[in-house]
């Protein structure tokens, strides 16, 4: 199992520094990344964490999918490869 989590619904307005301080609770991260549109560097709601294990990868989907941060309810799960 992949330790790199898709973090989607996120407020717009939320920090990667907020973002990486609630994961923390579960695990050690290793990186956030926020997406932002290139143009106008607003978030796009969603972004990805990852984790030192796929242990705590796990951990975080259990305690977080659903959750409430920032006004909205998260929703977490490993992230996909992208197709090409």
């Amino acid at each position: 199992m992949s330790n790199k989590l898709y973090v989607g619904n996120l407020s717009y307005q939320l920090e990667e520094s907020q973002l990486e301080s609630k994961f923390a609770e579960f695990g050690s991260v290793e990186s956030v990344r926020i997406i932002k549109e290139r143009d106008s560097g607003r978030s796009k709601g969603f972004g990805f964490v990852e984790m030192s294990s796929s242990e705590e990868a796990q951990e975080c989907i259990s305690n977080l999918d659903g959750q409430e941060l920032d006004g909205r309810g998260l929703r977490v799960n490993i992230a996909q490869e992208r197709e090409k």
